[in-house]
């Protein structure tokens, strides 16, 4: 339904001026500031006293600015208010925009005319609040960008970090083991390029083998294995590697074996091992990442009282795995503490206790001995403990971890091995040297510091690897 118009007159200076209104609006609303009296005034409106300007004088209409939007755009009524503006004497009203380009307006959303959408919650509460009518400062045509940037041109959009696939475990390992599998591989492949397999290129492959601490027995096996089947043919290098690869397994093999734990013993006591600098305590940290993990309740016992760092290492290891702690001062004994945690685990009914010890020197006769001390009191506390003793091997070491081995075993009666840290080493191949010899089972191996970087030892990925081969 149209509107209607009506006028009134009023004085701006000593010029008359016609303006037109709604109809809706009481005409006594409309008179002028001397005769209008408030009881004729509009309920809802407030009644003015003062006279006013021509700015002053215009109408508040109570028709919805919203509906009264809709409709000019829909083409409605507002053919009637243009005809009748025009009737008096008004220019025609010029669309400033096309009729796609109206923004669509939404609940609870006033559409300005130049910077976008404005709640109107906001500007109710800005206008209970008292706000200062002050002018408003005309906003920048372009936004204000931070140091170094120029408006003249389009802000460029950083392009989403798109997060990298998680690696498989083979792939850490073939990684970790990438110096150790580039050099030896790079030299075979030099020693076969343009030869025949004959007893100088066998020599020379048998040597550069053992250099690569692959060990002298698995160097012969090798070399045995790629004469029975190659002896007077062209070799290639991926030839050597593929055998290289299946003798290495066959050596592996036997002791690539789990971790067991008896837990009809509770607790169950794990020794932890090893020579300084061996990666003895970040290993029971992951160990207790995963046996914590698999819903077993562990205790770690900081046995390396020689070290405040040690101690303090193993304590941030108990708190992230939810493991109980148990440690005591510098310089402490150290059997006292292991006859201590194994009283307070039994108590407590932990599935699984590790005592961490201090790192000692193969030849240091003193030190070894207060380590077969540890072993002697816990053997009063329980005939079986501890039940399995590992020891931490650092494969930067070479040739002077076999001794390591050799020496530990003798005194601790070590039961299986970790090796770590062979992501930063070309001399990976002292493991299958040491398996070769000592027959030792081979639990766990590490090539990085994350907890996921320490997983059970398999022996057909590591000879995969260590030979340059894909799985």
């Amino acid at each position: 339904m149209a509107l209607s118009f009506i006028k009134r007159v009023f004085t701006f200076g000593d010029a008359p001026v016609e303006e037109q209104v709604p109809a809706a609006v009481k005409p006594e609303a409309l008179a002028s500031p001397e005769t209008r009296e408030p009881a004729t005034v509009q309920p809802g409106l407030e009644a003015e006293l003062e006279p006013k300007t021509r700015d002053e004088h215009l109408p508040v209409s109570p028709v919805d600015p919203v509906a009264a939007f809709e409709m000019e755009t829909a083409g409605g009524p507002a053919g009637d208010l243009a005809a009748d503006m025009a009737a008096d004497g008004f220019p025609p009203i010029e669309a400033e925009t096309a009729e796609d380009d109206v923004p669509a307006i939404l609940p609870g959303i006033e559409a300005t005319a130049e910077f976008g959408m404005v709640p109107l919650a906001l500007l109710e509460a800005e206008s209970e609040a008292g706000v200062d009518e002050a002018p408003i400062a005309e906003l920048p045509s372009e936004p204000v960008l931070p140091k170094g940037f120029s408006t003249s041109k389009p802000v460029p959009v950083p392009e989403l970090a798109v997060p990298e696939p998680k690696l498989t475990w083979f792939q850490r390992l073939r990684t970790g083991l990438l110096r150790t599998s580039s050099q030896l591989t790079g030299q075979i492949t030099a020693l076969f390029t343009k030869r025949k397999l004959d007893e100088g290129t066998l020599e020379e492959l048998e040597d550069l083998l053992i250099q690569a601490d692959l060990g002298v027995e698995t160097a012969m096996r090798i070399t045995g294995a790629l004469s029975s089947e190659r002896y007077g043919k062209d070799v290639t290098g991926e030839d050597v590697s593929r055998i290289m690869a299946d003798e290495i397994t066959k050596v592996l093999g036997p002791v690539a074996k789990p971790l067991q734990l008896d837990l009809n013993h509770k607790p169950h006591v794990i020794l932890v091992v090893g020579v300084n600098g061996t990666g003895k305590t970040t290993t029971i940290g992951k160990l207790a990442a995963k046996l914590s993990g698999s819903g077993l309740k562990v205790m770690l016992a900081a046995g390396d009282t020689f070290r405040a760092a040690a101690i303090e290492q193993l304590k941030i290891w108990a708190d992230r795995t939810g493991s109980e702690f148990i440690g005591t001062k510098l310089g402490a004994d150290a059997a006292g503490l292991a006859y201590d945690a194994y009283e307070q685990a039994r108590a407590n009914k932990s599935d699984v206790l590790i005592i961490d010890t201090a790192g000692r020197l193969q030849n240091r006769t003193e030190l070894m001995a207060e380590l077969e001390k540890i072993v002697r009191v816990l053997g009063k506390l329980d005939p079986d403990a501890p039940h399995t003793v590992l020891q931490t091997l650092d494969a930067t070491t070479g040739q002077n971890a076999m001794n390591q081995v050799e020496i530990f075993r003798n005194v601790a009666g070590v039961s299986g091995l970790i090796m770590t840290k062979l992501d930063g080493t070309a001399r990976g191949g002292i493991l299958v040297a040491i398996a070769a010899k000592h027959k030792l089972p081979v639990y766990f191996i590490g090539v990085g510091e994350a907890v996921d970087d320490l997983e059970p030892f398999e022996a057909h990925d590591f000879a995969r690897a260590i030979a340059g081969l894909t799985q």
